[in-house]
């Protein structure tokens, strides 16, 4: 996927309608449909422990992405109160991120975790697929939170129609900026 394919959060990112490019769903019953995920990227680093080769997590960087291309707009009902609701799904997701990201770093940051492989290179190889997957496990800890909290999100606003309710996630929401 191309970059412009793919808005991270930034306070900076404010959400468009043309950032949603897929086609709508005439059978579905919602206006508009944001698609968010969670991507990291972390360093491995190996060392020996008496006789045994460990690998460290370090530098793990969190980040909430919105994907356009997945990401769709029943363009007749578009509204800029629909979008500051859409706006709110990503502002959710950065949300559950800042308050989970300490979380995940005291699960691996200055631990050791036991390695495998017959060399060096097989070593660094498993390192990188163990340790990726390790982190990918909790990753989607944070996205069943996500899912969670994004559908009270959608109850308690009525998807973006309760305008009042609307109105205090985006002032709680502004505190990201």
């Amino acid at each position: 996927m191309s970059e412009n394919n793919v808005v991270e959060w930034s306070q900076n990112n404010l959400l468009k309608w043309s950032d949603f490019k897929a086609e709508s769903n005439p059978a579905v019953f919602e206006d508009s449909h944001s698609t968010i995920k969670y991507a990291f990227t972390w360093t491995i680093n190996s060392d020996k422990l008496n006789d045994d080769v460990v690998f460290l997590i370090e530098n793990i960087q969190l980040t909430v992405e919105f994907h356009s291309l997945l990401s769709w707009v029943r363009f007749s009902d578009a509204n800029d109160n629909l979008l500051k609701h859409e706006q709110g799904h990503f502002d959710l997701a950065e949300t559950i991120r800042r308050d989970h990201i300490k979380n995940l770093e005291n699960n691996f940051y200055n631990k050791v975790f036991p390695t495998r492989g017959h060399n060096d290179a097989q070593r660094k190889q498993f390192a990188k697929e163990d340790s990726g997957r390790m982190i990918s496990k909790e990753v989607d800890k944070l996205t069943k939170i996500l899912i969670k909290t994004r559908e009270e999100y959608d109850e308690e606003t009525n998807f973006g129609n309760k305008l009042e309710i609307q109105l205090k996630y985006t002032k709680v929401f502004e505190n990201l900026k």
